[in-house]
């Protein structure tokens, strides 16, 4: 059946039956759509236009069909344009002609923009769960290696010492933003659209507010017309899933690294590898090589909505049915991602020894050398000099900063008193980065603890 069809003379071309259907894509919005049409009977019954019996009947009825929809069989032979098209055949053999009321006064429009409002809405919940599961995991490997020292990089080059909870507190916060990001998307999508018509507002006295409140929406839209080419809250969503996947890509790039034999930091469990089909050796990072590829799919979809939308005029326009695949596509592969990466945290090993070696092999230490200067008196340009000449000549002497005695540095620098030796462990200079957001022990400690309290208040 078709919800239109009496302005032609004949039906529509097989070939533009089968190019222009998106049941196969769009049968996934069907309890949205349930939902949404539950409600719609509700509201035709307080604006007079179906009795109490009829909305029963229409209630009643889509019950039954959110049931069958549970079963693959309830599609089999299903020649419907699309998912809305699908309940309405179904609802005409349930309830009989008062079927035909369900859609007085509203438009396919602002039905299409109800059930993906109802959907996105669900799906902003799991993504956000699944990151809080994430980010619990994250600061658990924290805290099993609360004293672990590591090298931060900047131009993948050994920069300064951080303490490992530090390191795992960063991408904490990262994904504590993108919470808060998928949030807002949520909060943009939970307006209601119904009595939108198809542009030009329902010609029937329909009470929004009360439509709202029975389907759990903050708000009603403003204009009909803008709620009518409107998919500002899909790109909302799919930017936010775009940059978690961003974060999560960051976090699979380091560790890939970190746990390839050059570096030796970390252990990926078994059950998050895979083996090689001719060289025997290998365990190979495909959980985090895939979470890095998938990115590339998520971002894709945020493109493929943008130029969509980028050139349609106001307001509907068919286009806009091919919003649904990518903001479809974006939400699986985020949810898969974020279970995957939690899945991952949560079996890694760290080997503290490698990347403390790693430390304090290198200079990490040399920031910390010309910032004791500056705090003894030297002016900071002068001490960054001095403290650079001394790695220079460490450098060229094959000298580690374990090598140098006080007496040593004395000969080199006079500014360096007795008490600078201390500095050469990469553990000492971090005493002096206690400042909130820094890697100081202390502040480190306090951040642990203040992240879960955020998680906490996050997953209540």
């Amino acid at each position: 059946m078709k919800l239109w069809g009496g302005r032609f003379e004949s039906g529509s071309s097989e070939i533009f039956e089968r190019f222009s259907g998106s049941l196969d894509f769009d049968r996934r919005l069907i309890d949205a759509d349930i939902r949404g049409s539950q409600a719609f009977a509700r509201a035709l019954e307080r604006a007079g236009i179906v009795t109490a019996g009829e909305r029963e009947t229409i209630v009643t009825a889509f019950d039954r069909i959110r049931g069958e929809a549970a079963s693959p069989s309830f599609y089999e032979g299903a020649t419907d344009e699309d998912v809305h098209t699908l309940v309405i055949r179904k609802l005409q053999e349930r309830a009989g002609a008062v079927a035909g009321k369900i859609h007085t006064g509203r438009s396919r429009n602002e039905q299409v923009s109800l059930d993906m409002r109802l959907w996105l809405r669900e799906e902003c919940d799991r993504a956000r769960a699944l990151l809080c599961g994430l980010m619990g995991a994250l600061l658990d490997l924290a805290e099993a290696y609360p004293g672990a020292l590591i090298p931060g990089y900047t131009h993948m080059r050994r920069a300064q010492a951080v303490l490992w909870p530090h390191y795992l507190l960063a991408y904490f916060e990262m994904f504590a933003r993108d919470w808060e990001r998928i949030g807002e998307a949520r909060r943009r999508a939970n307006v209601l659209p119904l009595g939108s018509g198809a542009l030009a507002g329902s010609g029937f006295p329909f009470d929004r507010e009360a439509m709202a409140r029975d389907l759990g929406f903050d708000a009603i839209t403003r204009n009909s017309m803008d709620v009518s080419g409107d998919r500002d809250f899909a790109l909302d969503f799919l930017y936010a899933a775009s940059v978690a996947m961003l974060h999560l890509s960051r976090l699979a790039e380091d560790w890939i690294l970190y746990s390839s034999e050059e570096f030796g930091w970390l252990e990926l469990a078994d059950g998050v590898t895979s083996g090689s089909s001719l060289m025997p050796q290998k365990k190979n990072p495909d959980s985090l090589e895939l979470i890095r590829g998938k990115a590339g799919r998520v971002m894709g979809s945020l493109t493929s909505l943008m130029v969509t939308m980028k050139g349609l005029p106001m307001t509907y326009n068919r286009d806009m049915q091919e919003d649904k695949v990518p903001l479809f596509e974006a939400a699986d592969q985020l949810a898969g991602s974020l279970e995957m990466a939690r899945v991952v945290v949560a079996s890694v090993k760290l080997n503290p020894a490698r990347p403390a070696l790693a430390a304090e092999e290198s200079w990490v230490v040399a920031t910390d050398l010309a910032e004791a200067l500056a705090r003894a008196g030297t002016p900071f340009h002068q001490a960054h000099q001095l403290a650079g000449r001394f790695v220079l000549e460490s450098v060229r002497s094959g000298r580690k900063p374990a090598d140098w005695t006080a007496e040593e540095m004395q000969r080199f620098a006079p500014e360096f008193t007795a008490d600078f030796a201390r500095l050469l462990d990469p553990k000492e200079g971090m005493k002096s980065r206690e400042i909130v957001g820094g890697t100081g022990p202390e502040a480190v400690s306090a951040a642990l603890a203040e992240a879960r309290e955020r998680l906490t208040e996050m997953t209540i």
